[in-house]
């Protein structure tokens, strides 16, 4: 009878055990809920078409209203108007990096991902990684792209430059690198505050109400404070012609990025010291 039962009873095939948890699975696994997740999908694609669809609106209306002086020709920034539609991108892009996080706290898929991974950091890791290539790989066509349609459309009024020019490819490819720090930025907003309308409300305070405010003070104060706000000083990196206020593109880039970093640094204590 034991003989009986011990012959019908599964056994395990050598070498399937469990395997070992690494980052590069944890990217893979975070990949695959990135890619597979409608609403994921559908908010890059937005995020791809308001890039390049506001860029060649804005483009448009610069065409019907083109500058009539020197010295607005000489501030004109043809590159700046195919890249307007950043500014709007960076909204959805960024509600998206803190969804990524939040949306598992509100299903409570979060405590499945950390059952998996139970060190934790390698899922904020994995995460991040995951996220920011998807992002980069849709947002570097989409700038050029905007650039390429911008400028055609404000070749009609003479008021074109080319991808040779001076500066012009360090600010397109600069948008998309923009575009991914906010990714990132909202992340680590997600992860630190756990709750999807927090983390928005913080990503809309911290992204735009330091501007309104500083606009209060005097300008001999506010310039010296306006290129190192997070926005102002992430978009540096897109232009070509900045504002006498703003920082240098890569310094400023450097800034915003000190910013996420510093969001990212809080989601890791957090993760690794609170319970999910």
């Amino acid at each position: 009878m034991t003989s009986m039962t011990e012959s019908t009873m599964p056994t395990v095939p050598r070498g399937r055990g469990a395997q070992r948890v690494t980052q590069a699975r944890v990217i893979r696994s975070e990949w695959t809920k990135l890619r597979t997740v409608p609403s994921s999908a559908w908010t890059l694609l937005i995020t791809v078409a308001m890039v390049i669809g506001f860029g060649a609106l804005y483009a448009g209306v610069r065409v019907t209203r083109p500058p009539h002086d020197a010295a607005g020709l000489a501030s004109f920034d043809p590159t700046a108007v195919s890249l307007a539609g950043v500014q709007l991108a960076e909204i959805s892009i960024g509600i998206l990096g803190a969804l990524l996080f939040t949306g598992e706290y509100a299903t409570g898929t979060i405590r499945t991902s950390f059952a998996a991974v139970p060190r934790r950091l390698p899922v904020l890791w994995g995460k991040a990684i995951g996220f920011a290539i998807a992002v980069l790989t849709l947002t570097v066509p989409a700038t050029f792209a905007a650039f390429l349609v911008g400028q055609s459309i404000l070749s009609s009024g003479h008021l074109d430059t080319t991808l040779g020019q001076s500066g012009n490819a360090r600010a397109v490819l600069g948008a998309a690198l923009y575009l991914t720090a906010v990714g990132l930025f909202g992340l680590g907003l997600g992860a630190v505050l756990r709750s999807t309308a927090g983390a928005i409300g913080a990503l809309f305070a911290l992204l735009f109400a330091p501007q309104i405010l500083v606009g209060f003070l005097p300008s001999s104060l506010s310039d010296h404070i306006y290129g190192y706000l997070p926005v102002p000083a992430g978009v540096a990196i897109t232009n070509v012609r900045p504002d006498p206020s703003s920082l240098a593109p890569w310094t400023g880039f450097g800034v915003f990025c000190l910013y996420t970093a510093i969001l990212m640094a809080l989601a890791a204590w957090r993760l690794r010291h609170r319970d999910a």
